[in-house]
Order: C-alpha cells, then sequence, then structure tokens
C-alpha cells in the first residue's frame, strides 16, 4: 500500500493533470457535442478500459520496453495517429444533418462505435504509457512494500479521478450541445471542429517524443 501522504500528492497531481484538457478530453468533448452527453459517457467507458492495459502494461513493467525500444515505440505511435487521422477524414466527409430530438436516442451501433474509438484512442496513445513510467512511479515507495501492487493502486487511483473528470467534461459538453445540434449550420461548423481535432490529435500523436 502507498504511503498515505505519497497517495494524496498523486491525487492532487493526477487532479490538476486531469483538470488540463488533452488529447482524452479534446475527444470526449468533440463525441458529446455531436453525438450528446450518452455517447460521450461511453467514450469515456472506452477511453478508460484502454487506461487499464496501460495500468496493467506499467504493473509488469512492460511499459519501459514501450520507452526504451525505438521500433515498439514507432509502432504503436503510428497507429495510433492513423487511427485518429482516419476517424477525422471519416467525419469530415460525413453529411450534414438536421439532429431532432428522437435522434438523440443513440443506436447500439453508435455508442459501440463510440466505446471502440476512445479504447482505440487511448491504447494507442504512447503519451499515456510514458506518463506511467515516468511520473507515477515518483510516488512508489519501495520500503512500503511490493512496487507493482502500488502502481497497481495508484493507476487505479487515476483512472477513477479520470472517469469522474472526464464524465464531467462529457456532461457539460452533452448539455451545451444540446440545443445547437438542431441547427444545420452549426452541424456543419461542428463536423469540421471535430473533424480537424481528431486530425490534429493524429498529427499530434505522430510527432510525440519519447523524451
Amino acid at each position: 500500500m502507498p504511503d498515505l501522504t505519497l497517495w494524496g500528492l498523486f491525487v492532487l497531481a493526477s487532479l490538476l493533470l486531469l483538470l488540463t484538457p488533452g488529447p482524452a478530453v479534446l475527444y470526449i468533448v468533440a463525441r458529446s457535442i455531436q453525438q450528446g452527453r450518452i455517447a460521450g459517457l461511453v467514450s469515456v467507458i472506452g477511453i478508460h478500459l484502454g487506461t487499464i492495459v496501460h495500468i496493467t502494461a506499467a504493473a509488469l513493467g512492460l511499459s519501459a520496453l514501450l520507452v526504451s525500444s525505438a521500433l515498439a515505440f514507432a509502432v504503436v505511435k503510428y497507429l495510433g495517429a492513423a487511427y485518429l487521422i482516419w476517424m477525422g477524414l471519416r467525419t469530415l466527409m460525413a453529411k450534414d444533418t438536421i439532429v431532432h430530438a428522437e435522434a438523440l436516442k443513440l443506436e447500439a451501433k453508435s455508442l459501440r462505435r463510440a466505446f471502440r474509438d476512445g479504447f482505440v484512442v487511448n491504447l494507442f496513445n504512447p503519451k499515456t504509457a510514458i506518463f506511467f513510467l515516468s511520473f507515477l512511479p515518483q510516488f512508489v515507495d519501495p520500503a512500503r512494500g511490493v512496487v507493482h501492487l502500488q502502481v497497481l493502486i495508484l493507476g487505479l487511483t487515476f483512472m477513477g479521478l479520470g472517469m469522474l473528470t472526464d464524465g464531467m467534461f462529457a456532461l457539460l459538453a452533452g448539455a451545451a450541445g444540446d440545443f445547437l445540434r438542431r441547427s444545420k449550420p452549426f452541424q456543419r461548423i461542428l463536423r469540421w471542429f471535430s473533424g480537424a481535432s481528431f486530425i490534429g490529435l493524429g498529427v499530434t500523436a505522430a510527432v510525440a517524443s519519447r523524451k
């Protein structure tokens, strides 16, 4: 079990990081505005299921391999970047449609896509692995017991905090988009904003450095 003082500092530091908008937050906001708060919350679940993969990898020491191996880092980086850019292009090529109240009840297919995209966005985000390798270990005290168990506890703490903060972003963005989605001009602006955001995230991931 991590030292309670260190754990408290980790919670504060994590909240500061999580409340600073990053790729995951931008994805959640874009999805929430475009499809509503339910899709945004489903995206949050997908993103943090991807976080579980990174937590497990960090606990087992696999993140070190990712950071130390140029080939492994490049594969993960470019797969993630390509997927984000593809999502952006798919969004830009979609047709403009006015969203009526009845349409806000998303089909299961749309929710599965929101979940899948969120999971893949975080799974192939090398910066997430780097975070768990460089930031989280600062709060691990080997004298307190098994290191990988401490990493697991801290990782789950981070994930829980992330679900709360990301859920808040999804609800706020979804509420703001409720009355805007019925406007066809705004639909066009939103489509271009979402598509450009995904492409921008993909380019950012492509140029990510291991340093």
